[in-house]
């Protein structure tokens, strides 16, 4: 009986022991499994750090690029905007080009950068070489090549193009014909939302700084407030595509950038370096001395008041200039319209599986990432101007290239003489002056 009673204690003391050891033992891995999730947590913490520093640095390079772009003058602006858009253009069609390095097929990246010239010079080149033109005809200086690009622009352009179309009927192999099809097609329409609209954001610079400074900051402004709104009031999703866009934040933001559309058009209203179109300035900065006469939209206007608002402000009249009421329609359009620049983003993102279009900007991945809205806020902006803010006139700059590029050195002379006569019998300019002129040629 002892030993059978011994034997249970035993085999009792072993199960009591291995009980104990799984105790032990879970509670260890219990510890480890709580120390894993604390690195995990403090890692996690690390890196949001990590990023939020590197996203705030880079947003303050950005922020300080674009106002030295902007105190540099038009054409610095100019060229960084063509630069944004070759960059956003490299993005985009490098997301679509994998199976092409895949397949070896020779010259799909050549062509697509031969399209992008060929289109850039299209839109761009003429208006570029004729305000580079006007600049030397002011030095005494002309340059015969520049004007032939301009009097034969669009046969060169033309040129251009067929040559990129035999290209590509060149390149073609079977066996990957309908991706080359199908890549021609995402170029092309990558060039019309791209550099098209870019085509359009300047001619904004040309009119004028204003009309690429504010539609610009209006955006950015949103952008922000859309954040602030959405991470504060945000509860209900407004679109599938962005999962984080909020109606609350959307709304929000409209609300706040039609606030602060008055703030940047107080600001910038008044300086002639923003306000003056193109002209002769082509190479100014923001140091230097410009006078134009402004569009009649910067000029205060007097408007009579509602009368519910005359009884609360005891006035009856108001001065106030136009363009306030133009910048809320361009923050209204920044607001609930532009955005959807980014929605097409975030599902073209979303079609080829990737969280952003590339890494140029450190914390802010892409160009495109960043320049989404912009573009479609640029040709609303240029649109608007032309059909309810543009007041056509002649410079002198436009006269000097229709003379230059339309008319033969001799017609040109015969030109100086009409006008040397016509100031002569007007009395501006004496006998001597004119015999020494018209004797010259």
């Amino acid at each position: 009986m002892a030993s059978k009673n011994t034997g249970k204690t035993v085999k009792g003391g072993e199960k009591g022991k291995t009980k104990q050891g799984s105790v032990e033992k879970s509670s260890d891995a219990g510890e480890k499994q709580s120390n894993t999730r604390h690195d995990v947590v403090v890692n996690e913490r690390e890196k949001k750090k990590q990023t939020f520093i590197v996203r705030t640095i880079w947003t303050l390079i950005m922020v300080s690029s674009f106002l030295a772009i902007l105190a540099a003058g038009q054409f610095w602006t100019i060229i960084g905007v063509l630069l944004l858009q070759i960059g956003v253009f490299r993005e985009c069609i490098n997301i679509t080009t994998q199976r092409a390095k895949i397949e070896e097929l020779r010259y799909t990246n050549e062509l697509n950068w031969w399209f992008l010239i060929t289109t850039i010079f299209y839109l761009d080149g003429r208006n570029l070489i004729k305000n580079y033109l006007t600049n030397f005809v002011v030095s005494d200086y002309t340059s015969v090549i520049a004007i032939k690009l301009v009097l034969h622009h669009k046969f060169i352009c033309y040129i251009m193009y067929v040559i990129g179309f035999v290209g590509f009927v060149a390149s073609l192999r079977k066996g990957s014909l309908k991706f080359q099809f199908a890549q021609l097609c995402v170029t092309h329409m990558t060039l019309l939302l791209i550099i098209l609209q870019g085509h359009c954001i300047i001619n904004n610079i040309l009119h004028g700084m204003f009309w690429f400074v504010v539609p610009a900051g209006l955006v950015i402004i949103n952008d922000i407030f859309a954040y602030l709104c959405g991470i504060t009031f945000g509860k209900t999703q407004l679109i599938s595509i962005s999962p984080k866009k909020t109606v609350e934040g959307f709304v929000g933001a409209w609300i706040c950038t039609t606030i602060s559309s008055f703030a940047l058009v107080y600001a910038f209203s008044s300086m002639n370096y923003f306000i003056c179109p193109v002209s002769d300035n082509f190479y100014s900065n923001i140091f230097s001395h410009i006078e134009c006469d402004p569009n009649s939209v910067f000029i205060p206007q007097v408007y009579r008041l509602p009368t519910f608002l005359i009884d609360i402000l005891h006035k009856e009249y108001i001065q106030v200039k136009p363009v306030y009421f133009h910048s809320m329609v361009i923050a209204t359009f920044a607001s609930l319209i532009a955005p959807f620049g980014g929605f097409f983003a975030s599902g073209l993102k979303r079609a080829f599986k990737i969280k952003d279009f590339g890494d140029t900007i450190p914390g802010h991945g892409g160009i495109t990432d960043r320049m989404d809205c912009q573009f479609l806020m640029g040709s609303f902006s240029y649109l608007y101007y032309e059909t309810f803010i543009s007041s056509h006139y002649l410079t002198l700059g436009k006269i000097l290239q229709t003379v230059i590029i339309n008319l033969e050195p001799a017609e040109i002379i015969l030109l100086i003489k009409s006008l040397m006569s016509y100031l002569f019998k007007s009395g501006i300019v004496d006998e001597t002056t004119y015999t020494k002129v018209v004797n010259a040629f």
